[in-house]
């Protein structure tokens, strides 16, 4: 049965097998229109194995592939409608920037005057206008990225693909370039698909974020949703920072240490709570708030604006918190290492697993 009319890709069942190793385990999911995926994990988890797939560039053991409504799942690349931009880039070196941007047009035999006029409107896209006669050769890491962009985008694809577009630049051009490539994608409104294994990179431009793990997509969500509610510990550890600590849960709470916190869940067993930085507060507390403990600052670490701060506390038995506070908090309040610290913990905020 086709995809629905609002579905640019699906992928049903998705297994990959490379030899004795199992690299995707039937893996499903549905890509809508106009949206900006992100395919986010560790190295060898599967993510550009599945990229891969999407291209034709590799074939799936079992599953299939869909996108607008037909089955693609043993097409080559060239019978696909999609738009790739590499890491490496992959320019033609002996190729102007011209000639690089209007391969495909060249290809499909489109006439010399539209080449002209849609290389033009792509690059003055892409920011790079007046550079038709320049060599990639010539050009900045971050401008030969951006020329690949164009370059896949010649073509007025449906789907664009990204394959880790940002990791062989420094780290300035590739926030600049992140926020470039969103711009752009919003604007010409392609759905697109980036793989990246970098979490801060996928949570700033993603329309919701694929978390892949060992061959399997541990969760799918809005950023939002992944950050805040992760769907296992390892999407808790692997998205942003978290405090990972001992507990006990019985009698309608949970306990870390001397804290008692209400929380309705079953068995009396041992558990992880996971606790994010920013939801440990230090700021004016009520008298009597059973949230509340104090601390010592063993360790800060200075990020900008904003600190990591590492405390202990009796209360928390031998766990060990990491909280955000602001440079001007602690400049106010004369804090250092080794300074004495009230904090509150929010408890509508903490994931058990």
């Amino acid at each position: 049965m086709a995809a629905g009319a609002e579905t640019t890709l699906e992928l049903r069942r998705i297994r990959k097998e490379f030899g004795g190793f199992t690299a995707l385990h039937s893996v499903d999911l549905s890509i809508r229109k106009g949206e900006f995926v992100c395919f986010l994990g560790p190295s060898g988890c599967g993510k550009t194995t599945l990229l891969r797939i999407i291209a034709g560039l590799e074939v799936q053991t079992s599953g299939e592939v869909w996108q607008g409504g037909r089955d693609i799942s043993r097409l080559p690349p060239a019978q696909r409608d999609y738009g790739i931009v590499f890491q490496s880039y992959a320019l033609f070196p002996n190729l102007t920037v011209a000639g690089n941007v209007a391969y495909g047009l060249v290809n499909r035999h489109v006439p010399r005057a539209e080449v002209a006029t849609r290389v033009a409107d792509l690059l003055k896209l892409v920011g790079l206008p007046g550079t038709e006669k320049k060599y990639p050769g010539q050009l900045s890491g971050g401008q030969q990225q951006r020329i690949a962009l164009a370059r896949a985008l010649a073509t007025s694809p449906s789907l664009l693909l990204l394959d880790e577009p940002l990791s062989a630049l420094d780290a300035l051009e590739r926030v600049r370039l992140r926020s470039e490539i969103r711009a752009l994608q919003q604007k010409v409104g392609v759905t697109t698909i980036m793989v990246t294994h970098d979490q801060e990179e996928a949570l700033s431009v993603a329309d919701r974020i694929v978390v892949m793990n060992h061959g399997v997509i541990e969760q799918v969500g809005t950023p939002l949703e992944v950050y805040r509610e992760p769907a296992s510990p390892f999407v808790a550890d692997f998205v942003g920072k978290v405090n990972v600590l001992a507990a006990r849960i019985g009698d309608g709470s949970v306990r870390v240490g001397a804290l008692t916190i209400p929380y309705n869940d079953g068995e009396p067993r041992d558990a992880r709570i996971y606790l994010r930085p920013e939801d440990v507060l230090a700021r004016p507390i009520a008298p009597g708030d059973p949230h509340v403990f104090d601390a010592m600052i063993e360790k800060i670490e200075f990020l900008g604006s904003y600190c990591h701060v590492k405390v202990a506390s009796p209360a928390l038995a031998e766990n060990k918190l990491t909280v955000y506070l602001s440079l001007n908090y602690l400049s106010e309040q004369s804090l250092v290492e080794g300074s004495a610290i009230q904090l509150r913990i929010l408890p509508e905020r903490i994931r058990v697993f």
